[in-house]
């Protein structure tokens, strides 16, 4: 048996004139879950496409569960599952309706009552796909990708539109997963959700590995450059509070009222922040000093520009 989920070396799609993975190498462990990051365009979807077999390459070797998705579809579409981002079924089926249909498709899948409940799903089980919410449309794809008992199941943002619990219901579904010997792979813009799941996270930006490893192994690559993480009143300009601070640190509101100062910690610089603050009449709270985290690192490889 192939040790490998996946296994791609030297992959290749164009488009046209725009080549969308150029030469990428890539390989899942079996049983793991790997988190494929990158900015929009980076080549991730179409990667995962070929996987799944609904693209082919033009160059490069894939192989998944040992089967080439291209040749040998048939044989592999019966030991994956398959999430899309969007849903993907008819607005009009009802949430039951299509999660046992597509059960119906399988060897031995698992009870459609039971994964409905396990979602939390049971209540909109006569509910038709378009008057779900966009959360619960994500919550039926995970089920009908994970009704037929996937050896690998693909899943491409999989918590978004998601409120918190519903998230964290689902991180646990795919820790449990993971224990029972399932591979997932999975692409997010979500890096807390990467960093909480992934045992491998592999960066791609213009078709190509940039960065691959554990979580841990990528933010310790650069655990010198720690950082001050606070939290104050929203919008404070944080232009102004880099000017108080000594040359070639960074300062960015990560989301709204959570701000991080990247560069050496050292009590002075804690005392300019407090300081500064102060000044502006705020109060920083929940002042933590730290190493960077993934997406720290991913947007130090990635640029921080955005992307189209």
């Amino acid at each position: 048996m192939n040790a490998a989920a996946v296994e791609i070396t030297g992959l290749v799609k164009r488009f046209g004139t725009v080549t969308a993975v150029a030469g990428l190498d890539l390989a899942m462990t079996r049983g793991g879950l790997l988190a494929l990051l990158g900015p929009n365009g980076a080549g991730k979807t179409t990667t995962v496409e070929i996987c799944e077999g609904f693209q082919r390459p033009d160059a490069g070797s894939v192989r998944v569960l040992g089967l080439d998705p291209a040749r040998d579809g048939a044989a592999l579409r019966s030991r994956i599952g398959v999430m899309p981002q969007g849903g993907g079924a008819y607005p009009g089926v009802r949430a039951g309706e299509m999660l046992r249909l597509v059960a119906s498709c399988a060897a031995r899948p698992l009870d459609p009552a039971w994964l409905l409940d396990v979602l939390g799903l049971s209540g909109v089980r006569r509910t038709p796909f378009k008057r779900l919410s966009g959360g619960q449309q994500q919550r039926l794809s995970l089920a009908c990708a994970l009704v037929g008992r996937p050896e690998l199941v693909f899943l491409d943002e999989p918590t978004a539109g998601m409120d918190p619990q519903a998230r964290r219901l689902v991180w646990d579904l795919l820790g449990a997963l993971r224990a029972d010997g399932v591979s997932v792979l999975l692409t997010t813009h979500l890096m807390e959700e990467a960093e909480a799941l992934a045992d491998e996270v592999v960066i791609v930006d213009g078709g190509r590995v940039i960065a691959s490893g554990s979580p841990d192994a990528l933010t310790a690559e650069h655990a010198e450059d720690a950082q001050l993480r606070f939290r104050a009143r929203p919008g404070l300009d944080t232009g102004l509070l880099a000017a108080a601070l000594p040359e070639g640190y960074l300062v960015r509101e990560s989301s709204p009222g959570a701000y991080r100062v990247c560069g050496s910690v050292d009590p002075q610089v804690i005392s300019t922040v407090t300081a500064w603050c102060a000044q502006q009449g705020v109060l920083a709270e929940e002042l933590h000093v730290g190493r960077r985290d993934l997406e720290e690192v991913f947007l130090e490889l990635t640029g921080r520009e955005l992307r189209t």
